[in-house]
Parts: C-alpha cells; sequence; structure tokens
C-alpha cells in the first residue's frame, strides 16, 4: 500500500473551502495594467453574464477594453432572458450576445465573469476563469488570476466606468447608455447603498448618453399577459409582522417575480418582502427589505444557501432551489410553505 502523506486529509474529513486570493491595488493605473496583462494577441476571449442590465453594460465595457488587444471577444449569457425592460435595452442599443449553450468553451483560450462570481451560478462552476470582476460581496470556493470584488460599489457598471476613464477611452453613446442603465438599476436610482464613486461614474456618463434611449428601456416593464401574476399575488399575500409573504405558482419567467416583489417594496409599514414562485423544477425566491438592519443577502445565503444558490446585497437578494429539496411532504408549495421555511430565522 501507498505511505500516506502526514498532511494529506483525513478520510470524511471535508476540505475548507477554497477562498479567492484578491489582490489589493494601490491605483486604478495598476489594476487596469494587471487586468490587460492577462491577455494577448491571439486571445479569443469569451464573456460569460448571468444578463441582466448591469452585467450586460459591464460586458459591453470589459469587450471595448480588450477589444483592440485580443484576436475576438464573444459575450454569452447562461439565463432566458424574458424580462421587458432587457429586451428592449438589447435591441436599442444592439447588444451582441449569444446564448450560452451555443458556445463551446474550448474554442476560448481566455474567459470572464462579470457581476458574478463562479459560485453564484452552477453554469459558472464548470468554468475556470482568467477574470473576475463583480460588486457582490465575495464568496468561497473559487479563484482566478486576476479577481477585482468590490462589495461597497453599487453597481459593477461603476467599476467598468472607471477602467474605462483610466484608459482615457471615452464610451460611445450606446456604451454610456448601457452603463448609466446598469448603474440606476444596481442602485435602485441610488436609492441603496452605493459610494460617491457611483455618483461620480454617473455624472461622468450622463452627459454622453441618450436620455430617449434610455426612457425607451425603462418604459418597457410588463406585457399585459403576466397581469394575471398580479392578481395571483394579491389573493395569496399574507403579512406577519410587517413582514409581506405570496406565492405565486408556477411562472413562464422568475422575472415577474422581481417586478412583484419591487412593487410591494412600496407598501408602508412592511419591512420585509418575499415573493416565490415555480419556474421549471425550482422554486425563486426574491426578496426585498429597507436595508437598515437588515441584511436580505445575508438572510437567504443563511436560508436557502444549503439548498441551492442564494445571494445579494442588504436591500435585495435571490434565491434559487430545486423543488425536489425543500421536502414539504408532497404538499402543493403555498404561501404558508414559504412562511414556514422563514419563520423561524426571523426568532430571537
Amino acid at each position: 500500500m501507498p505511505k500516506t502523506k502526514k498532511n494529506s486529509q483525513k478520510e470524511g474529513e471535508q476540505k475548507a473551502p477554497l477562498e479567492p486570493k484578491v489582490t489589493r491595488f494601490k491605483s486604478n493605473k495598476e489594476r487596469v495594467k494587471t487586468l490587460l496583462s492577462q491577455f494577448k494577441k491571439d486571445d479569443r476571449v469569451l464573456i460569460l453574464i448571468w444578463a441582466d442590465p448591469d452585467s450586460m453594460a459591464s460586458a459591453l465595457a470589459m469587450k471595448r477594453l480588450i477589444r483592440p488587444r485580443v484576436s475576438e471577444v464573444t459575450i454569452a449569457h447562461v439565463n432566458e432572458i424574458r424580462r421587458l425592460n432587457n429586451l428592449a435595452m438589447i435591441k436599442l442599443l444592439k447588444i451582441p450576445l449569444v446564448k450560452w449553450r451555443q458556445v463551446k468553451a474550448n474554442e476560448y483560450t481566455k474567459k470572464i465573469l462579470v457581476d458574478s462570481q463562479p459560485s453564484h451560478n452552477a453554469e459558472f462552476q464548470k468554468l475556470k476563469f482568467d477574470v473576475v470582476i463583480d460588486h457582490h460581496p465575495l464568496t468561497n470556493g473559487w479563484d482566478a488570476p486576476f479577481i477585482d470584488i468590490r462589495p461597497e460599489y453599487g453597481a459593477t457598471s461603476s467599476m467598468m466606468t472607471e477602467y474605462l476613464r483610466t484608459l482615457k477611452i471615452k464610451p460611445s453613446v450606446v456604451l454610456a447608455t448601457a452603463l448609466i442603465y446598469g448603474i440606476k438599476t444596481d442602485t435602485n436610482n441610488f436609492e441603496k447603498e452605493c459610494t460617491i464613486q457611483d455618483v461620480l461614474c454617473f455624472q461622468y456618463l450622463f452627459k454622453r448618453m441618450n436620455r430617449h434611449l434610455l426612457h425607451k428601456i425603462e418604459a418597457s416593464d410588463i406585457r399585459r399577459s403576466e397581469l394575471k401574476y398580479f392578481r395571483r399575488a394579491f389573493e395569496e399575500v399574507k403579512v406577519r409582522k410587517q413582514r409581506l409573504f405570496s406565492h405565486v405558482g408556477k411562472v413562464p419567467n422568475p422575472d415577474i417575480l422581481v417586478v412583484i416583489a419591487d412593487f410591494f417594496n412600496h407598501v408602508h409599514e412592511i419591512g420585509w418582502v418575499f415573493i416565490s414562485g415555480e419556474y421549471r423544477d425550482r422554486l425563486v425566491i426574491i426578496i426585498r427589505c429597507d436595508g437598515y438592519r437588515k441584511d436580505a443577502g445575508k438572510l437567504a445565503q443563511r436560508v436557502f444557501g444549503p439548498l441551492g444558490f442564494a445571494g445579494g446585497h442588504r436591500e435585495k437578494a435571490r434565491a434559487e432551489v430545486p423543488l425536489e429539496k425543500l421536502n414539504h411532504n408532497g404538499n402543493t408549495f403555498s404561501t404558508r410553505s414559504l412562511i414556514r421555511i422563514l419563520e423561524k430565522h426571523f426568532r430571537k
């Protein structure tokens, strides 16, 4: 039998999660120089995203940054894009996206992930990324040669705007409009936690963007066919100690749950909003709160992280859990089921 190394892991022991080695840069110039050093002229680069306004704008900016320095750049998305605002953004700004399933990852020499981290999605976990840039809180279980994680920023679009400015690249009208929209959506029009850098980036981009294009994108919210999900949500609403819960049932697109959650988040005297729905074989939970002495992201991780994928910010969070992992004795999932899962996490 081969000898066992002294420092080898004992049988049955679990390895500690891999911790990303995040570099602390002294300046934006150093950060940009280190980023660009990851690429060569003959590189074929894949930028992978979960498509939403911030990630699409950030991917566009990244493409603009590295396009002159590499052979090819492709932006691919792992999710289905059905939310009207996102579809309008893609159409009006002519964002060049391809579906992840149409991409052969092994044909690309470098891979970039923006506005997310590998642990956020099962598809991301399949790849080894060379660059990860994100503004969400740092997670474990992955690593990359270049990592830029700044959770104090309200949007990755702000971070990418700083990259452009450092290289003295003036964004086109389309890119500026995309980045403005990315900042607006992820900072909730600066109503959620952000930094002065987000404000300065917004100010810099404002004079370069097209406000008519932006208005057209922002005005596209809800399809007429989706109004019935609002009715279901209203019928199912239950309030417990300033916490609003509603299970909408099966939905053709989980983005409608986000719209509903944002709507209920305007209700006076409600501190927490929990909206859930069933999409394919998963339960999707959207969480909203005021962020004052509350942390939606941490709550989502604590409750749903062990069962599936969960995360977010203080004010906004999302979780996705395979229905088979929610042992509710074969009964149909309901608003009461949602309350039962969450209520014990509020008890002090």
